[in-house]
């Protein structure tokens, strides 16, 4: 090659070739190194490599409760968490002074942020203030940044109305989710389906792409609206918190049930606080941590209903045709009635022979076991399981009770007796104005309980069974507006509707066995307006003191229920059935419905 320009051509395609060559070589070499490391890094890497993907949380809302007008009981808003990072506080910062700086900004004591910061070696994530307030939130966005400092979104769980209905409402723990109330029996209902992105980024963490699979749109909770009523709860709350105090009890518990729709409307109890010189058998630590976190009395403490169990067994007997109404019974004139297997059953006043309605008019236990020895024991026994003794309500509260009943294997004659005066047997509030309900309906079933509001165009709720004929249901609401007038039910008489009921007062039970011969258990069990009940309202007072006065449940629960009766009916626009021209204003409770 002789002509330099062909030689110069020739020499520049040769390393032109070679430093191709070398190009390719070295990028291959790349390629297998970077697919040597992804397949087993180095270890010296694993360190500071990580996962090159990050995962993005979009929040959504916990679903509101409400109750049945609307009214707002429990809703979420967006709240913030103030966290360190110890290792960037300590890489970028000083962390050291940290804790002083964080004070001046959030508020609390130096010393206590910097014992939390004095973490294990590595530790990367510290929770300093679980929520922020609005001027500590303030504060630190509009402050030059921290080292390591940073905030953290979590949804906030708030109740309204003063806490009214807190306990029936119910807690979420710190993740939003249902603990207790009808945020745990309804949590599936409640709880929000959060969003979710996954994405590549770069050693910055800055995001590169996301896969269309690897985003999932989020969703809030659905809204709930509950059967409690606001108003007529806040009705109950107060009055029970007053005769707590006027009894000096050991506890207090109402409900207040729709005989139409069977939505509970309010249901509410209060334990007394520690005292000095007294135990209280009825204590509940939980509630002092949150109201929200005790057991709900109402369904799951059951109590000897007494003489307010007399109805059931009344009706049943006069249903089977055993008893008339106006029938002479040889109650006794003195000492008690001598049953056929040799019991004493007294009175607390003796009326000597008496009818079949004054029985039950008076309350006669003497009455009551002569009707028990007419009844067999299966007719009693189907009786109580008709009236739904013995068996969940499923009402809808969580930790509901079925009570107890004797099993027919161990039913004798003196659980026969028992009974049918209200003992040997256990129940709980809400199963006993389920039962009530039989008399309040022209049909004689009882009503399904529910916590949720019946919706605008659902169909009639429904009912669980008949519990007794209908013609007898009807006969035995008369014989209880003759409590009112002439019985135990004259202290809890309504100055505005006619109610209809019956007063109770069992021996309290004994933890270690047998009763108390000092201690009560008192209530009170009523429905009104007579004609077409609406209502029907359960106080039941346990261990009321003696030395308040009397402690019998006419006196200590009668005046509760007329009370929460009277005010609940007015607010509902349920006109008085009284005659115009009697109506004796009472002021308190009866009147604040007005404003």
């Amino acid at each position: 090659m002789t002509d330099p320009g062909e030689w110069q051509m020739a020499r520049t395609l040769a390393w032109a070739r070679a430093g191709g060559s070398v190009a390719v070589l070295l990028i291959f070499a790349a390629f297998v190194k970077v697919l040597f490391l992804k397949v087993e890094p180095d270890p010296r890497l694993e360190s500071v490599v990580g996962i090159p993907e990050s995962r993005l949380i979009e929040m959504e809302s916990r679903g509101d409760l409400l109750d049945r007008r609307g009214r707002l009981l429990a809703t979420s808003r967006r709240g913030y968490r103030l966290f360190v990072d110890p290792v960037v506080a300590e890489q970028k910062g000083d962390l050291a002074t940290l804790a002083v700086e964080l004070a001046q900004r959030i508020g609390g004591d130096p010393a206590g942020i910097d014992r939390l910061l004095q973490v294990a070696e590595g530790v990367r994530y510290v929770r300093i203030r679980h929520l922020l307030d609005d001027h500590a939130l303030e504060r630190i966005r509009s402050m030059p940044p921290l080292p390591g400092v940073g905030l953290e979104m979590r949804l906030v769980r708030e109740t309204h109305h003063g806490g009214v209905g807190a306990a029936l409402t119910g807690h979420v723990d710190h993740d939003h989710d249902g603990r207790s109330g009808a945020e745990r029996r309804f949590n599936a209902l409640l709880a929000p389906r959060h969003g979710e992105a996954i994405f590549l980024r770069d050693s910055k963490r800055r995001p590169l792409w996301v896969e269309r699979d690897d985003y999932r749109p989020g969703a809030p909770g659905e809204p709930l609206r509950l059967s409690i009523d606001l108003v007529i709860q806040q009705i109950v709350e107060d009055r029970l918190q007053q005769a707590l105090v006027e009894r000096n009890a050991a506890g207090v518990r109402a409900v207040v049930l729709d005989t139409i729709s069977g939505e509970i409307l309010a249901m509410h109890d209060v334990i007394a606080p520690p005292r000095p010189g007294f135990t209280n058998p009825l204590e509940d630590p939980f509630r002092d941590i949150d109201p929200a976190l005790g057991r709900n009395r109402c369904v799951t403490d059951q109590y000897e209903p007494g003489s307010t169990f007399k109805p059931f067994a009344w009706a049943t007997a006069t249903m089977h045709g055993l008893l008339a109404l106006d029938e002479e019974l040889p109650t006794p004139v003195h000492t008690g009635y001598r049953t056929g297997y040799g019991r004493l059953i007294r009175d607390d006043w003796f009326y000597g022979p008496s009818t079949w309605r004054k029985v039950l008019v008076k309350s006669m236990n003497s009455g009551m076991a002569i009707a028990s020895e007419r009844l067999s024991h299966r007719q009693l026994q189907d009786a109580v399981r008709a009236f739904g003794f013995g068996t969940l309500t499923r009402c809808g509260v969580p930790g509901e009770i079925p009570g107890f009943v004797q099993s027919a294997q161990k039913w004798t004659n003196y659980t026969q007796s028992s009974v049918a005066m209200g003992h040997e047997i256990a129940v709980t509030p809400v199963q006993m104005v389920r039962a009530f309900s039989a008399f309040c309906r022209d049909d004689g079933r009882i009503v399904s309980l529910r916590m949720t509001a019946v919706e605008p165009g659902e169909l009639d709720p429904p009912v669980a069974r008949t519990a007794i004929d209908p013609g007898i249901a009807r006969l035995t609401r008369e014989v209880m507006r003759d409590v009112m007038l002439d019985g135990t039910g004259r202290p809890a008489e309504s100055h505005l509707y006619r109610l209809f009921g019956k007063s109770g007062t069992a021996e309290l039970v004994n933890p270690k066995g047998g009763y108390f011969r000092d201690r009560y258990t008192s209530s009170f069990i009523a429905g009104a307006p007579y004609e077409h009940p609406r209502l029907i309202v359960l106080v039941v007072v346990d261990d009321p003191d003696r030395s308040r006065g009397d402690y019998k449940g006419g006196r200590a629960a009668g005046p509760v229920v007329r009370d929460i009766m009277d005010a609940s009916l007015r607010y509902l626009g349920v006109h008085p059935d009284k005659p115009a021209g009697v109506v004796v204003p009472r002021g308190g409770l009866a009147s604040a419905v007005r404003h």
